[in-house]
């Protein structure tokens, strides 16, 4: 767990907030837990892709200088 914390603020439409409020409140998890996950798993993803794109950036460079 993090030792520190930052602030990050979003605006949304009020409907959607109220939806997504509800849906957390459904799934006993605060707005901000479910928030936190969503960064993780994004960046997670992202790793996971960036040997990938590495790769393909590395043979296109290699075919430009043919």
């Amino acid at each position: 767990m993090e030792l520190k914390t930052a602030r990050l603020t979003i605006l949304i439409d009020p409907a959607k907030k109220q939806a997504f409020d509800e849906l957390c409140r459904t799934q006993d998890m605060t707005p901000s837990q479910v928030v936190r996950r969503l960064i993780r798993d994004y960046m997670d993803q992202l790793k996971a892709q960036a040997p990938a794109a590495a790769a393909r950036k590395a043979v296109s460079a290699r075919t430009r200088q043919r």
